[in-house]
């Protein structure tokens, strides 16, 4: 292709770009390449002081070409760079730390089109590929959002849940249970033990009871003679005050 067909290529390129194109030489020509972004990923960069009413500026790339005198048969000179009036750098994209990436990742289809007019091919593929880039990065964020909201709640719910039941953590909890419970059946009737021998050794006071032969009953004695009930008895009237305590202590038994 020589310079006119070159220039033919440049004026087909003016007619699809008639904004974003800019002639310098007559084989050198810059183009504006605004990216189109999905709406969650434009809410999601806005900036935090963003007023409703202004305008979305969405990202720009300036795409740099030299056409080499025997083009398309090799492959015209690209560079890319930021526009010039840009004031604020995207949060998901930066020109100049992306370009070799970009660049790079034109070589295919460059390859695929020697021998072809191929800027508008080349515009076509930057502007994927960098918009790719922009939603890659986004989703990447998102997830990370997403993995952390589900981890908090994977704490939050083992306050509830507690830990995981095994055969190994049940035998070890129902071996700490039977052993409580032996050990409160034990403390039981230890203090039940001990109340009615406090009462057996009163003796000659409230709630005691001697045999015939002056001695006190012991607590077997008293539940082989059927007279533990009559302990008891005596014991609550002792509280009440309401039998006279004498009485009890002069009881005889007969054998």
């Amino acid at each position: 292709m020589g310079l006119e067909d070159q220039q033919e290529e440049i004026e087909v390129l003016e007619s699809i770009f008639p904004d974003e194109l800019t002639k310098t030489e007559d084989n050198e020509f810059r183009i504006a390449i605004k990216l189109d972004l999905p709406d969650d990923v434009i809410e999601a960069t806005k900036p935090d002081d963003w007023d409703p009413e202004d305008e979305y500026e969405a990202p720009v790339m300036i795409l740099s070409v030299k056409y080499p005198e025997d083009y398309p048969d090799k492959e015209p000179n690209l560079d890319l760079s930021p526009p010039p009036q840009q004031h604020e750098q995207h949060p998901l994209f930066s020109v100049a730390d992306d370009k070799d990436e970009l660049l790079a990742g034109l070589t295919e289809t460059i390859e695929e089109n020697l021998g072809m007019a191929m800027v508008f091919t080349i515009v076509s593929a930057l502007k994927d590929a960098a918009e790719q880039l922009i939603i890659t990065r986004h989703e990447a964020i998102v997830k990370e959002k997403e993995d952390a909201a589900r981890e908090a709640e994977r704490e939050e719910n083992k306050k509830f849940h507690g830990s995981a039941v095994t055969p190994e953590s049940f035998v070890k909890w129902q071996t700490a249970f039977l052993q409580e419970m032996a050990d409160v059946r034990q403390r039981e009737e230890e203090q039940a033990a001990a109340e009615l021998a406090k009462k057996v050794r009163g003796g000659g006071g409230p709630g005691g009871v001697v045999g015939k032969d002056g001695t006190r009953l012991t607590g077997r004695q008293l539940w082989e003679q059927g007279l533990a009930g009559k302990v008891d008895e005596d014991a609550d009237d002792d509280d009440d005050d309401s039998v006279p305590t004498g009485d009890v202590q002069k009881l005889k038994i007969d054998s």
